[in-house]
């Protein structure tokens, strides 16, 4: 039997299940998972995309948009209240509800997809108790609760920096395959 049991090791005998993009704002990380979860259409995937609400040409909010069908709103530059991330308000009770109606932690769904763990979703208690194996994007920065994530040792962490969505994709994709085995 091979091992390392020093506490040096350990990260490395953890089984990753959890599959993290990140990078910058417009570095293409929502159509790369997109693209990922159409390569893997035939797998038991729940979860959800975010798509921006433009108005007049500019950046207004986000909707929710879940693989299997249905549409939410995630925040907007008209919700008001103390859930605030930026400019945007972030209407929490119609998050949860949408993870509700797209059955995120249902039995047939082990496999999940999400776009993003971020500020503006981790407001959820319902978001942030989601379990299964996991393909998500993650924000760049973000509080200590966000930065945990992308360390966990159950994480396989990539970047995208000048580097286009299209190039990381193959990678991510063997990624992902050799993780649902």
């Amino acid at each position: 039997m091979h091992g390392c049991a020093a506490p040096s090791c350990r990260k490395t005998m953890v089984a990753r299940t959890n599959l993290l993009v990140t990078g910058p704002p417009g570095s293409g990380k929502t159509t790369l998972i997109t693209r990922v979860a159409e390569a893997f259409a035939g797998r038991p995937f729940g979860g959800f995309y975010t798509e921006e609400i433009r108005e007049e040409g500019r950046r207004a909010g986000f909707a929710l948009v879940g693989f299997e069908g249905g549409r939410g709103l995630l925040a907007h530059t008209r919700i008001g209240g103390p859930c605030r991330v930026g400019k945007y308000g972030v209407d929490v009770e119609g998050f949860e509800a949408f993870l509700g109606a797209i059955r995120l932690n249902a039995p047939e769904h082990p496999y999940i997809v999400i776009d993003e763990i971020g500020r503006m979703e981790w407001y959820s208690q319902r978001f942030r108790t989601t379990t299964g194996t996991l393909l998500a994007t993650i924000a760049l920065r973000g509080p200590a609760e966000i930065e945990a994530i992308k360390a966990r040792a159950d994480a396989l962490l990539r970047a995208l920096g000048r580097e286009k969505w299209d190039r990381i994709l193959p990678a991510v994709c063997r990624d992902l395959e050799a993780m649902l085995g």
